[in-house]
């Protein structure tokens, strides 16, 4: 990549930094999209699925057709980072790094514009709300795989703490299942002096607490992966009195429908069991992904691609038990999601953490990758 595209991806991935927008709010993230695709002359159709934009580049003969994947929105985290670029926006911030695979796939559309040395067409889809809010669905609903033709589909995550520039392949797995609950637990109010007039959901909370622990432990195979974390916890509106209600909501990870099965079996189980026990009512909701799962011809493209960009790649890294809403695109066509070295964790500055920060120095690597992989997938035979 020349010194000049640099420095152009650079400035627009700070100024992507500096102006977030919230899942379903990319308003004027995708207009920006929308200005830099026109100044590279890539056509594209905007409004798809959202605020998602959809760019088509075409060269050649070729029938191939390829995806190629970025993210676009932020979350709702207060950044403390002191940077000239920080978040203008209070309470938002670009801290899982959207803003550079945004730039990263301009890049790649600016890198394979440039470039005669492929046929076919590829299509760059900008998608919005991946943090929960149902970005990849709203796209397939609005048809971006039947108006923008695909046979396969790529796409990356930077990655703190993997080498910068480092291409990590995974076989198979790669995120996880991501899963949502919430229980309430309905009791008998009352006054907190006389607790033997009241069913008291907070003490039956403290319980169902610490018996969720134990699906991991206890219900799931030790040879599988899951994860069942408590984010919050909510009962209550006076010291001096038992509530009605109380509840709590958290997260659950699995990779495999079986064992996602047997969670929710367990966890709908132990609520109403200990609810029972006290004399009182549980109400469980629940929602869930599906698992980010790649495919073995195109993690071969996948690592070719780096190998191509000359960048380091590893197939020896374990899966996340994260999650990641690409999942529904490798649901539906074939493809591989891989993580792009961000380089070392600075001061704490993990993903989804106030004090991350995308790592410029690897523009060129994702951008090349992108573009590498889209040529491999457009010279290989059809799925």
């Amino acid at each position: 990549m020349d010194r000049d595209l640099l420095d152009k991806l650079t400035a627009w991935r700070r100024h992507l930094h500096a102006h977030p927008e919230l899942g379903r709010h990319e308003k004027m993230t995708s207009a920006f999209v929308q200005e830099k695709l026109t100044e590279l002359g890539v056509p594209f159709v905007a409004n798809v699925g959202g605020h998602g934009v959809v760019a088509t580049l075409t060269r050649g003969s070729s029938e191939r057709t390829v995806g190629l994947r970025a993210d676009m929105d932020a979350l709702p985290i207060q950044e403390v980072n002191d940077v000239p670029y920080k978040s203008k926006t209070p309470n938002v911030m670009h801290a899982c790094g959207h803003d550079g695979h945004t730039t990263s796939l301009l890049g790649a559309a600016a890198l394979l514009k440039a470039d005669e040395g492929w046929s076919g067409t590829v299509q760059f889809v900008f998608q919005p709300a991946e943090e929960g809010t149902g970005g990849a669905l709203a796209m397939l609903a609005d048809g971006v795989l039947e108006r923008f033709p695909m046979e396969r589909v790529f796409a990356l995550h930077n990655w703190p703490g993997l080498e910068a520039g480092t291409v990590a392949v995974h076989r198979g797995p790669v995120m996880s299942e991501a899963g949502r609950f919430k229980i309430t637990l309905t009791g008998k109010a009352g006054h907190a002096a006389l607790p033997e007039q009241s069913h008291d959901p907070s003490v039956e909370m403290g319980h169902l607490i610490v018996a969720l622990q134990t699906i991991v432990s206890r219900n799931v195979d030790p040879m599988e992966s899951a994860v069942v974390s408590i984010g919050q916890v909510h009962g209550g509106l006076a010291s001096n009195q038992i509530p009605t209600n109380v509840f709590i909501e958290g997260t659950f990870r699995t990779f495999v429908p079986a064992v996602r099965e047997r969670l929710l079996t367990r966890l709908k189980g132990i609520a109403e069991n200990i609810a029972a026990t006290f004399e009182m009512t549980a109400a469980v909701e629940y929602n869930y992904g599906v698992a980010t799962i790649n495919t073995a011809a195109e993690e071969d493209m996948a690592a070719a691609a780096g190998e191509a960009a000359g960048l380091p790649v590893r197939r020896d890294m374990k899966a996340s038990t994260t999650g990641e809403d690409f999942a529904y695109f490798l649901e539906k066509r074939p493809g591989c999601y891989i993580w792009m070295g961000n380089g070392p964790v600075v001061d704490g500055g993990a993903l989804h953490n106030d004090r991350y920060d995308f790592n410029d120095a690897i523009l060129p690597a994702a951008s090349g990758w992108l573009a590498a992989v889209a040529k491999q997938a457009l010279a290989s035979n059809a799925p």
